[in-house]
């Protein structure tokens, strides 16, 4: 009898793929207490998200509409996992089926979970797309999917294996290290220790690393990890900043348009910007890095901007991938969706 394939359930938070789309998920984001927690409790960031979207809509669809139409997450993320299961099927002679579970956008948690129950799948291990664990990203995708097993009433019918944390693996570095060799590589070898090193991660709101969220400390231990394995080819300048607050609430700073403005102003001419958070091309890198944090890097006098390429479907990255699922294929299996490691 063949033993029927292991799911890969990838969480991420999803994009519109038309302007269409942009709506439903700025509602659905900013209706989230679990990513982002506007004042009045429960009614009033309903009414709050409702005012936000109503005042963004027009500029956010200018902004997808700049950068093709839509978001290329789905296409990124579809590809990562693709790649994933093929890795896996390869070396381990089984069968690995993939599967995206996107908290604001579709394919949904519901979604996903009927998809492999229609498939007879019973092993799951939930990858999380999001290297640095937070509990307004991976545990926000967590508790839905846990939400989802029971609206779905599938609560019996997988076995779990999550994986909600992989900021420190040395594949997911060596990978993230690649792209930041390849771009220092395009400036002159007389100039590559002059060129300032900015590493971007997504902002969160400093309610959340109040109460003790570890995002902070893993973004801080990536890029200092990073800064090892270049070793003496490492600039010797380097800065971690925060991008895409949003919202009236207070974020981690510094805010990395800010952070531009005080290096132009200090003489620097030469920035690689490497967007330390994100996996994949999407509006964080496509719209507000290579456009708004462009002109600002102008505006500010700095001659050369650049960033790394995003690690999209880059081999090296599938095979970290890979190593990270096959690792948690070790772990117990629960019906829970329960987290494998502590914060």
């Amino acid at each position: 009898m063949t033993h029927p394939p292991t799911g890969i359930l990838g969480l991420n938070l999803g994009g519109p793929r038309t302007l269409d789309d942009v709506r439903p998920f700025l509602t659905r984001l900013f209706a989230d207490r679990e990513i982002i927690r506007l004042p009045g409790g429960a009614v009033g960031q309903q009414l709050l998200a409702g005012l936000i979207v109503r005042a963004r809509l027009k500029s956010v669809q200018r902004n997808y509409a700049s950068i093709g139409g839509g978001s290329p997450i789905y296409r990124y993320t579809a590809a990562q996992l693709d790649g994933t299961a093929q890795r896996l099927a390869d070396r381990l002679g089984r069968g690995f089926r993939p599967y995206i579970a996107f908290r604001y956008s579709q394919p949904t948690s519901d979604d996903a979970l009927r998809a492999m129950a229609a498939d007879g799948i019973h092993e799951v291990v939930v990858l999380t797309l999001y290297p640095h664990y937070s509990t307004a990203t991976t545990g926000s995708s967590v508790r839905e999917l846990r939400r989802a097993l029971h609206r779905t009433g599938l609560s019996r019918r997988f076995r779990f294996r999550v994986v909600d944390r992989w900021y420190d693996h040395p594949g997911y570095l060596d990978a993230l290290t690649h792209r930041v060799r390849e771009a220092l590589d395009t400036w002159p070898r007389d100039r590559r220790r002059s060129v300032v090193l900015l590493f971007s991660a997504h902002s969160l709101p400093l309610s959340f690393v109040e109460e003790g969220d570890p995002y902070p400390a893993h973004v801080a231990a990536t890029v200092s990890a990073v800064i090892q394995r270049l070793g003496p080819d490492a600039p010797a300048c380097r800065q971690l900043a925060y991008q895409s607050q949003t919202g009236p609430v207070r974020w981690l700073d510094p805010r990395t348009e800010r952070v531009l403005a005080e290096l132009g102003r200090a003489g620097a001419r030469d920035v690689l910007l490497v967007p330390v958070s994100f996996v994949s091309d999407h509006i964080e890198t496509l719209y507000e890095v290579d456009q708004l944090f462009a002109d600002a890097a102008r505006h500010a006098g700095i001659t050369t901007f650049r960033r790394t390429r995003s690690l999209n479907d880059e081999p090296g990255f599938l095979d970290a991938l890979a190593d990270i699922v096959a690792g948690a294929l070790d772990a117990p299996a629960s019906e829970e969706v329960a987290p494998c490691a502590s914060a």
